[in-house]
């Protein structure tokens, strides 16, 4: 349906305006165009309310602008490869993820308030960047191998200096293993990715248009 919507628009005017009592007001712009999609200032926004939910603050429009196309090239790549999308179980558990992050349920409250996020915006776009992120790890997962040197090293410089520093007990290596490993994947994921997704747009047509003026 999104791409759909992006070739309609493909002919259309650079800025979308309607005609107020007072002058004229803009709604929505196009701010890049990848290939033959476009992305909207719309779009820009959106991601910028859900991270100043999550995060309690958004990047600038140029950061959210590449993470915008990235994510093109990512959904691209999976809707190629026929990638399923997350089941609602799938959504469920990350959205209840999402939920225990916040220190109550009053400051999620709040945060979504303040984001202008509704609960239909926060699932929508949870999912979308389930359907992403899944793809990345299927894409990458198999082919990284963590060194058990590797393991003990970030049990020493981070596992055991943040107990330290709370004043807590540091679990042992063993008990601490099966996490360490996992944002040890984690991270090479994120390390290969960064360096496909660069291969990958140096050989795509994209025009970025945000900083254009109106017409």
């Amino acid at each position: 349906m999104r791409r759909a919507k992006h070739k309609l628009l493909a002919g259309a005017a650079l800025v979308l305006m309607v005609g107020l009592a007072r002058g004229q007001e803009v709604l929505d712009r196009i701010v890049a165009r990848v290939e033959t999609d476009i992305i909207l200032l719309s779009e820009v926004r959106a991601l910028e309310r859900y991270q100043l939910f999550v995060e309690g603050k958004s990047e600038t429009d140029e950061q959210v602008l590449d993470r915008l196309i990235d994510q093109w090239i990512v959904r691209n790549e999976a809707k190629a490869a026929l990638f399923a999308q997350p089941s609602d179980n799938d959504v469920k558990r990350s959205l209840e993820r999402l939920k225990r992050s916040f220190s109550s349920a009053e400051e999620y409250e709040e945060r979504r308030k303040q984001s202008g996020l509704t609960d239909d915006d926060i699932e929508r776009m949870t999912r979308a960047l389930l359907y992403l992120s899944s793809y990345l790890d299927s894409r990458f997962r198999a082919s990284i191998q963590i060194a058990d040197k590797d393991i003990e090293e970030f049990y020493k410089t981070r596992i055991i200096p943040r107990a330290e520093s709370r004043d807590q007990t540091p679990p042992t290596l063993d008990a601490a293993r099966g996490f360490i490993q996992e944002a040890l994947v984690q991270r090479a994921i994120n390390e290969q990715s960064d360096r496909w997704l660069k291969e990958s747009r140096a050989r795509l047509r994209v025009e970025n248009l945000l900083n254009e003026k109106p017409k």
